[in-house]
C-alpha cells in the first residue's frame, strides 16, 4: 500500500527558498523513480525534477526552468525525497506533486510512468 505524503509549501517572497518533503511508505527504495511535478491553474501538470535509486540512467533530472535553482534529493532510510528550491520566482507558483515509479526502467520527467501520486502541496510566490 504505497503512500506519498507531501509537506512543506507554504507562502514565500520572490528570491526566497522553500523545501519540500515527501514521505513515502509501502514500498522499498529499490529502483524507483521518484519525481516531483507541479501545476499551476489552468496549465498542464509539469515534471519538475526526478531522481533515481539504483544504477543505469541519468540522475536526477530537472526541467529547464528550475536548472541551477532546484536540487531534489532522497534518504533512503527514510523513504524521504527532498526538493530544494532557491531563488524563488512567481512563475514556480503552483501546487506541487510527488510522485513514484516502482521497478523503474528509466527515470525522466514524464508524469505517465509515475503510477503513485501525492495529494500535493502548495507553493506560492509572491513579487
Amino acid at each position: 500500500q504505497v503512500q506519498l505524503v507531501e509537506s512543506g509549501g507554504g507562502s514565500v517572497q520572490a528570491g526566497g527558498s522553500l523545501r519540500l518533503s515527501c514521505a513515502g511508505s509501502g514500498y522499498a527504495t529499490i529502483n524507483t523513480c521518484m519525481g516531483w511535478f507541479r501545476q499551476a491553474p489552468g496549465k498542464e501538470r509539469e515534471g519538475v525534477a526526478v531522481i533515481a535509486t539504483g544504477t543505469g540512467v541519468r540522475s536526477p533530472v530537472y526541467a529547464d526552468s528550475v536548472k541551477g535553482r532546484f536540487t531534489i534529493s532522497q534518504d533512503n532510510a527514510k523513504n524521504t525525497v527532498y526538493l530544494q528550491m532557491n531563488s524563488l520566482k512567481p512563475e514556480d507558483t503552483g501546487m506541487y506533486y510527488c510522485a513514484a515509479r516502482l521497478f523503474r526502467i528509466s527515470c525522466a520527467l514524464d508524469e505517465g510512468r509515475f503510477s503513485y501520486w501525492g495529494q500535493g502541496t502548495q507553493v506560492t510566490v509572491s513579487s
